[in-house]
């Protein structure tokens, strides 16, 4: 079998046979040459003129022949890139770019809505909040698609409980097949239709900045494992671990400097107050309310 088929040229398979049959300790000054500086930059040959073992030359040049071939294979599945983008320039009649900036949230919504509506297969969805009241999306027309059989996940940021209004929605939508669960990670706000399109917050520092919608394949697939990655991570609504007057009480204890601010920002009196920091205490089986903060903290409850 000719070495030529692992990549070497004819010259530089004669010239690293050649060495290989030579005694070691012969002088052969007649080898220097270009095959010679390729062989010896392919490893094949050290610094002695000596030819490296049968296997490993052979491992080297698998190794390397595999490198090539893996290249190859990207630059080919490019193509795939190229069939995606045709085929939704086919369907919606207009030209589509693999990463596109849409200027605002409405944009967004109508897009994502488009989407969904033609194919109501998967919707994964990565948020600070369980809803937002001013985003001007409509729950209704998601609902429809939940009707239609739409599977749907939702991960939002445990930090949104301190509003008393979250959790009961997440139920409710729960409820409806858009399942949710809670994450203590830090949240970057992403959404994925059908594990093909993805959309993501076009500027991280100004959620006025409009969103990137994003149809190359691999970016896609590589957000979509982010988030599977993260969904395994998080918690059941079920699991949450205090119930929202716990919540509140342990944000006002650690947002007011004393038991009076903190309870006129609950509406209570501050006795009550002092009860429900009793309670919280003993369900976090801490001492004082130090050791109750910490103990939060140490869960991803603050």
């Amino acid at each position: 079998m000719s070495l030529t088929s692992l990549g070497l040229t004819g010259e530089q398979e004669r010239l690293y046979r050649h060495l290989l049959r030579r005694p070691p300790t012969a002088v052969d000054t007649a080898v220097e040459g270009p095959a010679l500086a390729e062989l010896r930059a392919l490893g094949l040959v050290d610094g002695t003129l000596t030819a490296v073992h049968p296997a490993v030359a052979v491992d080297l040049l698998v190794r390397r022949r595999l490198n090539q071939t893996q290249r190859q294979l990207t630059e080919l599945s490019l193509a795939w890139d190229v069939l995606t983008e045709l085929a939704e320039e086919h369907r919606s009649g207009r030209p589509v770019q693999l990463v596109e900036h849409l200027p605002d949230g409405p944009t967004v919504t109508r897009r994502m809505r488009t989407l969904m509506n033609d194919d109501p297969g998967e919707f994964t969805h990565l948020k600070e909040r369980a809803f937002y009241q001013q985003t001007g999306y409509a729950v209704a027309p998601f609902n429809g698609l939940l009707a239609r059989g739409m599977r749907s996940r939702t991960l939002f940021s445990a930090h949104a409980l301190h509003d008393p209004d979250q959790e009961p929605h997440a139920r409710s939508q729960h409820a409806l097949g858009d399942l949710h669960r809670i994450t203590t990670e830090p949240i970057r706000h992403l959404a994925i239709v059908n594990r093909a399109v993805a959309f993501v917050q076009a500027d991280p520092a100004d959620p006025q900045a409009g969103a990137l919608q994003i149809h190359q394949p691999g970016m896609v697939a590589m957000l979509a494992d982010v988030f599977d990655g993260m969904w395994a991570r998080a918690r059941e609504l079920d699991e949450l671990p205090l119930s929202p007057i716990e919540r509140q009480v342990l944000h006002a204890l650690t947002c007011h400097d004393t038991d009076e601010v903190a309870a006129r920002s609950l509406n209570v009196s501050v006795r009550k107050f002092r009860a429900h920091i009793a309670d919280l205490m003993a369900h976090l089986g801490a001492a004082t309310r130090f050791q109750a903060a910490l103990l939060a903290k140490e869960r991803g409850w603050l």
